[in-house]
């Protein structure tokens, strides 16, 4: 990456510059039958190479670490259909409660309050929405009630007769699994399975890190002879992160909030091979692991910081934070010993971090993922780790007969 660029604020950035032709016959409607046979490109260095996912441990350094987003799609859209014909939509972006502890949360019983989006919401007259769902041999009464609008969403509570089941239970009988917007379909039964890892285990994210779709059992037993070590951590993706960049100058973004559930041991994982290479899975597994490190930093300049204090805004990692030179190992040991001080084992915070040509990876030194959207703030993510050279990337990809976006292919890309 070269030092113009290297040194530009990322608030500067045109997201015009940050624009490709993505035709709709490129974008995967479908997966393919083998989550490992799709297509990787590799780019290292400058070369373009390509193989196939089931090969990927061919293409590490030895030693390296995965980090994998191990969260878990819930069925977060519900279709409640009014006496007139007409359906409105409530798709379920995260818990409006005091508690965001998913694992909490998701078990609640009776009533639960949830930050939604409402497709329909003019048609939404009455202040009681109902809806009938099968659980086991038990008929479940599902009932929305319209609370409170929101700048950017809507305050829906929700009740459901009988009490005994938890809110994942009804979701998982009521709810649809969430598709992305540019697939154009409704969700089959197949997405039940495919649109999740086989690794997903904390039920939280309403849309799938996709760059892990593509791993398999087999996979990891390749990983696995190779010495290559696989981390989970925990981010739930938002339906932020579909957010179209409007503004013409990255400064008018704001960009999206996501949760964050890190474990002591993890951050004991990532301590003990730092020198290592640290390869994510996912553009949320790098905004973890970076995020890892700001906090850490922090931790660092403020021993007694809260909690809520740790969580990552917008542009402060450009800003304030950049003035600090902290090493990986020194913000990493100071996040441990904030963990210890504090008798932690887990952290539950937000990051809001943007990564865009202009971030220095602190932590990541490469990147699995699918390719994304125009002018989206995934793609800022890309640019920022291949340099200039996102745009040779995506190029190749489109004359190559590449698959594009959730259910597409993907590429490996060593930092610039």
């Amino acid at each position: 990456m070269n030092s113009a660029i290297r040194f530009m604020h990322p608030k500067n950035l045109s997201i015009e510059d940050y624009s490709y032709t993505l035709p709709d016959e490129k974008i995967a409607s479908y997966p393919l039958e083998k989550r490992d046979e799709s297509k990787l490109l590799i780019f290292r260095d400058g070369d373009l190479s390509q193989d196939q996912y089931r090969n990927i441990a061919d293409h590490l350094p030895p030693g390296s670490q995965l980090v994998f987003n191990n969260t878990k799609v819930i069925k977060a859209r519900l279709l409640f259909k009014k006496s007139s014909g007409a359906i409105i939509e409530i798709f379920c972006l995260e818990p409006y409660e005091e508690s965001h502890d998913y694992a909490i949360v998701l078990q609640q019983q009776e009533s639960i309050k949830w930050k939604c989006m409402i497709g329909g919401a003019s048609k939404w007259k009455q202040k009681l929405l109902q809806k009938k769902t099968i659980i086991g041999e038990t008929e479940i009464t599902l009932t929305a009630t319209l609370l409170e609008k929101l700048p950017d969403a809507y305050v829906v509570q929700l009740d459901w007769n009988p009490s005994a089941y938890s809110f994942a239970e009804i979701l998982e009988h009521a709810g649809e699994t969430p598709l992305p917007p540019y697939i154009k379909r409704k969700a089959e039964e197949l997405d039940n399975s495919r649109y999740q890892t086989i690794y997903s285990k904390p039920e939280g994210s309403v849309a799938a890190p996709t760059a892990g779709l593509h791993f398999t059992a087999n996979i990891f037993k390749t990983l696995e002879q190779k010495e290559i070590s696989a981390l989970f951590i925990t981010l739930h993706v938002g339906a932020g992160t579909f957010k179209p960049v409007k503004a013409e100058r990255m400064e008018g973004h704001e960009m999206h909030a996501e949760w964050m559930e890190i474990s002591q041991q993890f951050i004991e994982k990532l301590f003990t091979n730092i020198s290592g290479k640290i390869i994510c899975v996912g553009t949320t597994s790098v905004r973890t692991v970076e995020s890892l490190y700001w906090m850490g930093v922090k931790a660092y300049l403020n021993p007694g910081i809260a909690v809520n204090d740790l969580a990552i805004q917008q542009w402060e990692v450009y800003e304030m934070l950049l003035q600090q030179n902290l090493s990986a190992e020194q913000a990493l040991n100071s996040l441990l010993k904030y963990f210890q001080k504090n008798n932690l084992d887990k952290l539950l915070v937000q990051t809001q971090i943007i990564i865009a040509p202009g971030y220095q990876f602190r932590l990541t030194k490469g990147l699995v993922t699918n390719f994304h959207q125009p002018k989206s703030t995934l793609l800022l993510l890309v640019a920022a780790m291949a340099g200039e050279q996102w745009r040779k990337i995506y190029e190749y990809a489109l004359a190559n007969e590449f698959r594009f976006l959730s259910y597409g292919d993907g590429c490996l890309i060593f930092q610039s």
